[in-house]
């Protein structure tokens, strides 16, 4: 089990942008890993309400159950369980929990688990570059039809941080814009499929 406060920078990037950043960056095919985030909720939302995500992350036969927690603007609470994959199977299929330190967190919030579900997935194509201090991601993610691109820079200091990513995309002229989290835009997208179905 680890528990930490992630802090990072976001932000939305075009198709061009994207394929140009890589080009930049000398990114090769096999630099490219591909990762499917599982995500649960209630029926309720109660998890969402609180604006925290819960999810299984599967990167080839590995697996882990991860709670963020909003904590400040930047940083997020993480607390992540390791996962065999018979429990990650046994959790996405609604047959038992097997995380056991995101269940104390979730336990803290009165939410239940039996009432947990899988609402979606979402499969992201991700590059990670280590940079002045931080961690630099690109990202190519997929789900429900849709296929978006952005920048995420991960950092130990809010401060410094944020003046690194504005100084990146200022240097890669790549205009601010205002970046959901991924859980975030999937239920966006989940939210129009329904309205127009």
């Amino acid at each position: 089990m680890a528990q930490q406060i992630e802090i990072e920078f976001k932000n939305l990037l075009t198709k061009e942008q994207y394929e140009y950043l890589l080009q930049e960056f000398n990114i090769s095919e096999n630099a490219i890993h591909r990762q499917t985030n599982h995500y649960f909720d209630t029926p309720s939302q109660a998890i969402r309400k609180r604006q925290s995500g819960l999810r299984i992350r599967q990167i080839d036969k590995y697996f882990e159950c991860t709670l963020k927690e909003k904590n400040a603007e930047h940083a997020h609470l993480e607390t992540t369980d390791e996962l065999t994959a018979e429990q990650a199977e046994k959790m996405l299929a609604s047959e038992g929990f097997f995380a056991q330190e995101v269940a104390k967190r979730l336990a803290l919030f009165n939410i239940p688990l039996e009432k947990l579900e899988v609402f979606g997935s979402l499969t992201t194509d991700r590059v990670e570059i280590p940079y002045k201090d931080g961690l630099l991601v690109f990202d190519h993610s997929f789900y429900l039809q849709c296929d978006d691109y952005e920048v995420e820079y991960e950092s130990k200091d809010a401060i410094k941080g944020n003046a690194t990513f504005d100084e990146f995309l200022q240097q890669y002229g790549i205009e601010k814009r205002a970046t959901d989290k991924k859980i975030a835009r999937f239920m966006k997208a989940l939210q129009m499929n329904k309205e127009q179905s």
